[in-house]
């Protein structure tokens, strides 16, 4: 609506990315404010709430907390895009398709989970897996197709291209995808450990995609020049909003859980963002705290299969650190810090090529 008023009414001030994203951001924050406490009345009532794996420790007293808040913050960013950008824009309309997508996926999953009031019990693994590939090849192909995305691939500190991935791209961008979206989820096992780096990699990859779309920037920086994908920022910042509303309530000790419904969308957006920015690689450093969870779990299934050995107390790593009887918070606020450090690396990157 708000681009809307730039080109026909010929307000100047909502051409700019930093104007709407701003907006955005505000718009999608207060509305996760006003309609999460509505949510959780009407979850609590319908007992739409969050089944605990009994394995897990100190985290009987999470039982009857709702979940499926990423339903209000997913709906919150889509009003808040609605009303702030460009929707002609290709690279928005992928963005759309991919929290929606995802979300509903995850939507799918927690569903069947609070059903059966079993944790683990909802889609399959492979069922899972099998629609968020579905969903990626959707967004990849409407990429390459529809958009004419460059399917070339970058290296952190190079300023050229490696090679050129050609329809190949497709199954790499899956497999960030996949990777990504899983990360985040397992991730999400304590309470705001989830979000509070998932809007610290947002706020990177939306200075990166806005760089990659900025001529002067993108050049003066030696980064890839992408027409149009600057306007992608405008969700960074609508999600980021909406995910700090969503804290309000998901702080320690939360009221609310975002649900596989959450974590599945948000993986998707930092992915996707990651991919139209060419920072593939780096989301390595982006996502650290998401990488070191996934790793943890690999590295204890690997160490059990081959060894009958286990390498943490319980994965994800975060789990083992309360087998530790370190502090919830405590847990949470260092992984926040980690988080932190790690994208302050990745930014400085981009001046070192």
């Amino acid at each position: 609506m708000l681009y809307f008023f730039y080109e026909q009414l010929n307000i100047n001030i909502f051409q700019y990315i930093s104007v709407r994203a701003g907006i955005g951001f505000f718009i999608a924050f207060l509305l996760t404010l006003f309609l999460l406490p509505k949510f959780m009345a009407w979850a609590i009532a319908r007992k739409a709430q969050q089944p605990i794996n009994k394995y897990v420790p100190n985290h009987a007293s999470k039982q009857n907390t709702p979940t499926m808040g990423g339903a209000v913050f997913i709906i919150a960013t889509i009003i808040g895009i609605l009303l702030t950008s460009n929707l002609g824009n290709h690279y928005l309309i992928a963005g759309l398709i991919t929290v929606i997508g995802f979300g509903l996926v995850g939507f799918q999953d927690d569903l069947g989970k609070i059903l059966t009031g079993d944790n683990l019990q909802g889609l399959s693994g492979k069922g899972k897996l099998l629609l968020q590939a579905l969903v990626g090849v959707a967004v990849t192909s409407y990429l390459i197709f529809v958009a004419d995305f460059p399917t070339t691939i970058y290296v952190p500190f190079i300023k050229e291209p490696i090679f050129d991935m050609g329809n190949f791209a497709i199954i790499f961008w899956v497999f960030v995808f996949l990777a990504t979206t899983n990360a985040v989820n397992l991730t999400d096992g304590l309470d705001g450990l989830a979000t509070v780096p998932s809007i610290i990699s947002l706020a990177t990859l939306g200075i990166i995609v806005y760089l990659t779309g900025h001529a002067i920037f993108s050049g003066y920086l030696l980064m890839p020049n992408i027409k149009g994908v600057g306007e992608v920022s405008v969700l960074a910042a609508t999600l980021s909003g909406a995910l700090l509303g969503f804290l309000w309530y998901n702080c320690y000790p939360a009221e609310i859980f975002m649900g596989d419904t959450g974590s599945l969308a948000i993986g998707g957006v930092i992915a996707y963002m990651a991919i139209i920015g060419k920072s593939e690689l780096l989301l390595v450093l982006i996502g650290f705290i998401f990488v070191i969870e996934t790793v943890s779990v690999i590295l204890q299934i690997g160490s059990y299969k081959i060894r009958k050995k286990r390498v943490f107390l319980m994965a994800p790593i975060h789990h083992h650190f309360e087998m530790k009887k370190w502090a919830e918070n405590k847990i949470i606020v260092r992984f926040w810090m980690i988080a932190f450090l790690s994208n302050l690396i990745a930014l400085i990157t981009l001046k070192i090529r």
